[in-house]
């Protein structure tokens, strides 16, 4: 059954040329642009709707950010060598241990095969490929440095993944010891208070105020357990669909900023992203416009985004970048002075490169301190959660002989 192809095909004066036909597979599609004297450079199926088809992620999910950062770096290692692009595809595609990420790399060198250019056929797959991935190697392809713009993607990947284990390092403790002292709560409410509820009421006699509001708490947690399980799980999916809209992202994203002990950390992090994924892109060539566009979707957080929009726009109309980002509280004084040198030296992306450099230095120190703060101040709150509790339970000991009485 014939099918609509877009191609993006030269001629023999090297003019860059675009169109569609209709034919029944892509090598149909090939030849006929070769019979009419074009060179292809990319070709993509439509679907019924007229638009181009996103390949699926196979079944498995999707790859690991450090098995993309080694398939980069194989790929890289390859291509410098002086293997072919296709030869390179395949030896990838058979050696890698993912089996999803291996499924992907074949699918790339199947459409490679087909005429597709590398930067074309990994943009269809944007949940293992994303923007910033597919515009510096199709910058690579233009400029002829492929093997030294996959390097530069597998470091600034392998940052990502030093980042975040850092982050997830300051993030895991707090939240252990936390789960830990409610189900300590939980159990002592369940279980441990209602025995003791038992005993007093068989004493008789009047308890003091604070064992009298642990009791009417636990007796209300009993009854109420199973309530309050359907309404924390309902609470945490409505949170979930609250945080994937536009508005609530963008409400989360600034109670992180303001946040009063993560709330560094997040911004610096952001920063962080910010100065390497926009430094990375010039660096390879992307235009300044195309590449503050991809960072404001890479750097995950919304007010960060929203002021590397305001940027771009500025930029667009003839601004330098410095002026729009000065007028963010977001980005420190350092930051906008720092690439205000740049632009008038004529080197932002070395700014840019110092900047990140600094921030996860920043970051790390950050999440170091954080630990260290963090763990007496859990302590102190798992031993005043239940050592509240066991005094409150014991209190009525004191006068245990009046009670009997």
């Amino acid at each position: 059954m014939a099918a609509t192809y877009t191609y993006k095909v030269r001629d023999r004066q090297g003019k860059l040329i675009q169109g569609s036909l209709e034919a029944d597979s892509t090598n149909l599609v090939v030849n006929r642009l070769r019979q009419m004297g074009y060179v292809p450079i990319a070709i993509d199926k439509k679907d019924d709707a007229g638009l181009q088809k996103e390949l699926k992620l196979p079944f498995g999910g999707k790859p690991k950010l450090k098995d993309v950062a080694v398939f980069s770096r194989q790929f890289a290692t390859m291509i410098n060598s002086g293997l072919s692009l296709l030869r390179s595809l395949y030896i990838l595609a058979d050696q890698t241990d993912n089996k999803a990420l291996a499924e992907v790399v074949d699918e790339v060198r199947q459409d490679v095969e087909k005429g597709a250019s590398l930067s074309q056929a990994l943009g269809r797959h944007p949940k293992v490929f994303n923007r910033l991935y597919v515009a510096m190697v199709r910058a690579g392809e233009t400029g002829g440095v492929l093997d030294s713009v996959l390097l530069q993607l597998a470091s600034i990947i392998e940052k990502q993944v030093e980042l975040r284990r850092k982050i997830k390092s300051a993030m895991t403790y707090p939240m252990v010891v936390f789960v830990l002292c409610l189900l300590i709560v939980a159990a002592m409410l369940l279980f441990i208070v209602p025995t003791f509820k038992g005993i007093y009421d068989q004493l008789g006699g009047t308890l003091p105020l604070l064992t009298r509001v642990l009791i009417s708490i636990s007796t209300a947690f009993k009854k109420f357990f199973p309530v309050f399980i359907v309404l924390g799980g309902v609470a945490i999916w409505a949170f979930k669909r609250w945080v994937q809209t536009d508005h609530g992202r963008e409400v989360w994203d600034r109670v992180k900023l303001r946040a009063p002990v993560f709330g560094k950390l997040v911004h610096k992090t952001a920063l962080t992203r910010f100065s390497q994924t926009l430094g990375v892109l010039m660096r390879s060539g992307v235009p300044i416009l195309e590449g503050l566009e991809i960072t404001s979707e890479t750097v995950n957080n919304t007010v960060l985004a929203m002021a590397v929009k305001d940027v771009q726009a500025g930029v667009k109309v003839g601004e330098s970048m410095a002026k729009p980002l000065a007028q963010h509280d977001i980005f420190p004084p350092m930051v906008t002075q720092m690439i205000a040198v740049g632009e008038e030296t004529g080197a932002v992306d070395t700014m840019l490169d110092k900047i990140g450099e600094f921030y996860s230095q920043e970051v790390e120190a950050t999440v170091n301190a954080l630990t260290s703060l963090l763990e007496p101040l859990l302590i102190v709150f798992l031993g005043a959660m239940v050592g509240g509790m066991v005094i409150a339970l014991y209190l009525p000991m004191f006068n245990i002989i009046k009670l009997i009485k």
